[in-house]
């Protein structure tokens, strides 16, 4: 399996996962030209993507999906609800294949699981991705309010977690935002804290966790540095010694092997002999 974040921030998000010639993308929150730049800029083309999956309605989510959908032929999969609030992007010749928030699909080898989580969205979701023939699996966690025992436990045997690391506490409360929105970001429907993060990254640990990509940074109330510091710590508290990134928003990561990260990363064997 090989995950490349194609950027993420409030400004638009899309993951790009690819395993045994299938590609798909989580979210596709960007413009379907940019979307298009993002994929070439990585070495693929749009035509290849067989499928996108839309975790909620937001903008930043799926602003380039009908676009996209409509140019490349792609399949679209969401929620009837999603489907619904987002009505104004689809023209009705789009592949539109509704998925229920309860129960997985597969696009390929890919084994795609749904999960509900807590957003002020009309139906949102988060998501596993697992690897039907290496078993390797991705956990897409961003725009969660609280990280309910639901989603503790859907993303707790991830072998590479994408999980939202939005904003400091301080920097939100002392930021430029109204305070209706500052209230909306902190509340139990809005964005995860740095803090919450570490919290959740600490608490998924298992000998399997590879790695750990903090997403969705606020421009305004977060950097990449303080999102490291505060989540690095945590997991300092564990025997994690895998993979800690930071997803950008204006220009691709580096393609992730999760296989090959699983083999660096794996416990040292002790010897018999």
């Amino acid at each position: 399996m090989r995950v490349t974040v194609l950027g993420s921030g409030s400004r638009g998000n899309a993951v790009l996962v690819q395993a045994d010639g299938v590609s798909i993308l989580v979210d596709a929150g960007f413009s379907g030209k940019d979307l298009a730049r993002r994929l070439e800029m990585v070495e693929v083309t749009p035509e290849a993507i067989d499928a996108i999956v839309i975790t909620h309605d937001h903008g930043d989510h799926t602003r380039g999906m009908g676009v996209f959908a409509r140019r490349f032929g792609t399949p679209l999969h969401l929620t009837a609800r999603t489907r619904r609030a987002c009505r104004k992007l689809l023209r009705g010749n789009e592949r539109v294949v509704e998925y229920d928030s309860a129960v997985s699909f597969r696009v390929g080898t890919l084994e795609i699981r749904p999960f509900l989580t807590v957003h002020d969205a009309a139906d949102p979701v988060a998501v596993t991705v697992t690897d039907g023939r290496t078993g390797s699996r991705l956990g897409v966690a961003t725009d969660l309010g609280r990280p309910t025992t639901s989603v503790r436990h859907a993303l707790s045997a991830c072998h590479l977690l994408i999980l939202e690391a939005n904003h400091d506490d301080d920097r939100l409360w002392n930021g430029p935002y109204p305070w209706s929105v500052k209230q909306r970001i902190a509340s139990s429907h809005g964005h995860l804290s740095n803090r919450a993060s570490a919290d959740l990254a600490r608490d998924l640990y298992h000998d399997g966790l590879a790695g750990v990509v903090l997403a969705h940074l606020s421009d305004s109330c977060n950097d990449s540095g303080l999102a490291r510091d505060v989540v690095g710590n945590a997991l300092d508290r564990t025997p994690f010694r895998g993979l800690l990134e930071v997803a950008e928003q204006d220009e691709a990561g580096t393609p992730i092997e999760v296989e090959r990260l699983r083999l660096r990363s794996a416990p040292a064997q002790l010897s018999l002999f």
